[in-house]
This record gives structure tokens, sequence and C-alpha cells, in this order.
């Protein structure tokens, strides 16, 4: 370093005393301490933010995890399947069509199954069903299930009801006040579900218990492929509010998202649905928010193919606003943070 400033004073013609020489080098390297500590603020402060693209890549994944996928022949008439859950699966290949026509051959059966908080936070598959006023309140589930038949990556109809016998144990028990939830994803990403109408299951029932004792399973009939949920409306006649949660800047709809985990409610999982960008805050705008409620707000986004993510526990006040961080945030795996999600109370 002396050696070119050396040089530099040899070319401007300038003799400096042994003091001077000391002075101009202790500035220089006091200038090359600024810009290399400049250099790394800026670097320090360049925060990661995933795009639309990652954000939704890493759901789809996780989605993809979970998909299970059978073949059957069509001419072969009723086929059951046993899903990884203990679910039994039933479809009759003689009730299915592919252009108006009969089907014959194989058919090739997709099918999803979703019962933890954990598993529906990673795959965004929530729960959350459309009061009759179309506002949306949280709703506790006994079996998120998607179901689909296509032949050479045509899609297939069905003309009579598909059956699932699904275990109640896997959802903490038999629960009378069920009912079937036809599940369709709104122009935002939400996936938002709707009762059916009684008898809309078909000549056979929507969903009934069988059997005596807590763990009776559930017996379900679906006439549709796509989604359909076994569920109940929340209940609390407590006093309700709205909430915010507010997250770090360069979050929002479109790479991240916030979830309501209300304690002691398993099998369920709620979403605020609208982000403000001029406040940078999502929004349970609803007032379903039971005050006093014991819950944890889950704020969860993708970084470099892992998930960032950060839990608080708290007790709901009125009008309540959460602010998160970035230093309260967490990286871990898929694995990591559906066992974070199912460990909560």
């Amino acid at each position: 370093m002396k050696s070119t400033i050396h040089e530099h004073q040899k070319n401007n013609f300038k003799i400096v005393s042994k003091n001077q020489f000391k002075n101009i080098g202790i500035l220089l390297l006091a200038s090359l301490a600024f810009t290399s500590c400049s250099d790394d603020d800026k670097a320090a402060d360049t925060i990661y933010r995933p795009s639309t693209g990652e954000w939704l890549a890493l759901r789809n994944d996780a989605l993809d995890n979970i998909t299970q996928n059978f073949t059957f022949n069509a001419e072969d008439g009723p086929a059951t399947f046993t899903t990884a859950k203990g679910v039994q699966l039933t479809i009759n290949g003689n009730c299915l069509t592919k252009n108006g026509n009969p089907v014959t051959g194989t058919v090739q059966l997709e099918y999803a199954e979703v019962f933890d908080p954990g598993t529906m936070l990673v795959t965004d598959k929530t729960t959350m069903g459309r009061l009759p006023n179309g506002d949306m309140a949280l709703i506790i589930s006994g079996g998120e299930f998607y179901i689909n038949a296509t032949q050479g990556g045509v899609q297939l109809d069905i003309t009579c009801s598909m059956q699932l016998l699904i275990p109640s144990s896997l959802t903490g028990g038999a629960d009378p006040g069920m009912s079937l939830w036809d599940g369709t994803i709104d122009e935002n990403g939400n996936l938002d579900w709707d009762e059916q109408e009684p008898g809309a299951g078909g000549p056979q029932g929507g969903v009934f218990t069988e059997g005596q004792g807590a763990n009776a399973p559930y017996y379900a009939f679906l006439n549709d492929f796509g989604w359909t949920n076994v569920d109940r409306f929340y209940s609390n006649p407590g006093p309700k509010t709205t909430i915010l949660a507010e997250v770090p800047t360069g979050y929002n709809f479109q790479n991240s998202a916030v979830y309501l985990h209300y304690d002691g409610e398993g099998s369920a999982l709620a979403k605020l649905d609208t982000f403000n960008s001029g406040t940078n805050q999502f929004s349970e705008h609803y007032g379903q928010v039971p005050i006093g409620l014991q819950m944890h707000v889950i704020f969860v986004t993708e970084d470099n193919g892992n998930y960032r993510y950060a839990i608080k526990a708290v007790t709901v006040g009125a009008g309540d606003v959460y602010v998160f961080t970035d230093a309260e945030t967490t990286l871990g795996t898929e694995a990591q943070l559906v066992a974070a999600i199912n460990a909560l109370p």
C-alpha cells in the first residue's frame, strides 16, 4: 500500500515530510476501512426475500409429497384402496365416463389426505368455511381429501358416489356434528370451504358415523372429484374481534402467509386471507376471532428452498396487532416446520 501511495506522490511532483507521509497513510487506511465496512454493511442489509414462484413451488412440493397415486381397470367395477393414513376409498369404475362415454381400461387415480395442522400449513390447505353472510370462519376438520381420476391425461367424470371410510381417531374421535364441505380455490389462492346442502352427497347421504365409541369411523359419500372436507364450524359464544399481523418489509401475500392455530383445536388451521401493502399487514377482517382465546400466530415464508417462520403464543385482545421481525424467524425444513406446528397445544 505504501508503494502505491509513494508512486502517486511522485507522479504529482510533490515532496512530503515523514510526518505528512504518515498522516496520508493513516487517512487512506481509514478511507479503505470505511469503504470496506460500508460494503459489508450493505451486504448485511440485503435481506433475502423470495419470489412468488419460489413461494408457490415450496407449497406445491409439499402437496406433491403427500399425493398418492393408484391405478385400476374401470371394467372391474368397484375398486377399494387403503391410503397411507388408513382411509378406505371405494370407487366404481362402471360409473366413470370420458367425454360422455363409459370408460374401459386403466384409470389413474390421484389422492391426497390432510388431517393435521402442520400439513395444512405447508400445503396451504387451511380450514376456513363460508358463513351464510359470506364471511369466513374457522371450521374443525375430520379430514381434507382430494380425489381425481384421469385416463391418458383426460379428465373423467363420475355418475355415482365414491365412499370414504375414515378413522375418526386421526382427528380426535367421532363428532356427530360433522358434515361435508366442498373446497374451491379463489383468485388469491385461498382454499375456501362451502357446506354441502342436505342431500348433496347423493341418495346415501353425505357423512355419518357408524358404530359405538369415540373412535367410530366416519362414512362419507362423495359425488364429485376435487377437494372435500369432513367439517363443522368452530363454536365459541364469547365476543369476537378482528386482528392484524404486521410482517417485515418485502413480504406480502405473494411470498408469505400468516396462519392462526387455535389452542386445543388440533385438526384446524385458520389463515389471514387479505394483505394491506400500505401497512404491510395481514388481516382477519371478518371479526371472527374470540377475545380471550389462547392461540399461536404463525408467519411463514420461503428461504432458498427451506421454510423461514416465526411462531407467537398470544391471548387475543380486542383489535390486536401482532408484529413480526426478521430477528424472530428461524430457518427449517418442511419436516421441522410440520413437527413444530403439530407440537402446539
